[in-house]
């Protein structure tokens, strides 16, 4: 795919968020407190989930893997992402570039097939109580994470693998606050043609088939609830599946807007902010959503806290 006589890039030079000066300080403190939320938020969940038999079930196993996957792809790009505000060029190397682009890809895709994991594990918990266990047994679940995360991974590779083996020989500023495939794409003297419609069939695919599974599970969803007698068991079971749409509807739409539009109206500022949204913001926001509002998982973290506080009490005393 590469041209053979070019003089390849062997750096790149992120252009962030802004360019005005006043403006860096604040958003890096605002991006920096959300990144710090996002680390102890998903942390903390993970490590209240795996403490507390209570929370032995299929759904908190589904979210502490959610956790895991949030924090981690939000740790790929915000460090760096930081970065921008403080130098005043924030170089980095073209096999970290290639790294980074490699492993939020993994982590993007990983998250949206994990939804639709748990779309379905939120169905046959409604539609099937009775048999939920049974059915959502442990070998089921790992098998329902596993396939995300191999499925993620060789996506990743493969887009990684022909986005750098183009030709970078124009300028070499991203336009963007981390290495992704359409800015980077900006760049290449190389011929994309083949590359975007790789992008565009892996993330329709993806998208639809995650969306169609999503879909259909809700359908079931809402009509199991609707035979619900109880008020109060259709509340609740609304509840649960208010959350998880929410959260449904802000990422698949923000990955909708940035990968499946037509190139002629895609504008890269535009998709600065719609990243901001899936690489920050939903990732800080995922705790809450999922499980910050729900009883166990509140009655969970109070009983960590307070061990903790005896233990500091215990520790000091001893001194």
């Amino acid at each position: 795919m590469a041209q053979r006589n070019c003089t390849q890039a062997t750096e790149f030079i992120l252009a962030g968020l802004t360019d005005r000066q006043e403006l860096k300080m604040p958003l890096f403190t605002a991006f920096l407190s959300i990144y710090v939320f996002t680390v102890l938020g998903n942390l903390g969940l993970i490590l209240v989930i795996r403490t507390d038999a209570r929370l032995s079930t299929p759904m908190y196993f589904f979210l502490s893997n959610l956790a895991f996957v949030d924090f981690c792809y939000s740790s790929v790009i915000t460090p760096k992402m930081l970065g921008n505000f403080l130098y005043q060029q924030n170089v980095i190397s073209f096999s970290a570039c290639a790294a980074q682009l490699g492993c939020f890809l993994a982590f993007m895709t990983a998250e949206c097939l994990l939804l639709a994991s748990m779309a379905y594990d939120r169905y046959v918990a409604i539609c099937d109580p009775l048999l939920y266990m049974v059915r959502m047994s442990p070998g089921l679940c790992i098998q329902l994470v596993a396939a995300p995360y191999s499925y993620s991974f060789l996506v990743a590779l493969f887009h990684a693998t022909l986005t750098f083996r183009l030709c970078y020989c124009r300028s070499n500023v991203v336009n963007h606050f981390y290495c992704d495939d359409m800015p980077l794409l900006r760049l290449t003297c190389s011929d994309t043609r083949s590359k975007q419609l790789w992008i565009f069939a892996c993330a329709g695919i993806m998208f639809l088939s995650s969306l169609l599974t999503v879909f259909v599970s809700y359908v079931f969803i809402i009509s199991a609830i609707l035979r619900m007698r109880s008020a109060e068991g259709r509340r609740k079971a609304f509840s649960t599946c208010g959350s998880h749409m929410l959260a449904v509807t802000i990422f698949y739409g923000t990955l909708i807007f940035m990968y499946l539009q037509p190139s002629s109206r895609h504008s890269l500022d535009t998709d600065k902010m719609a990243s901001v949204f899936y690489t920050m913001i939903i990732p800080m926001l995922n705790p809450l959503i999922y499980s910050l509002r729900n009883k166990e998982v509140k009655e969970a973290l109070k009983k960590a806290v307070s061990r903790s506080m005896q233990a500091c009490v215990c520790m000091k005393f001893q001194k």
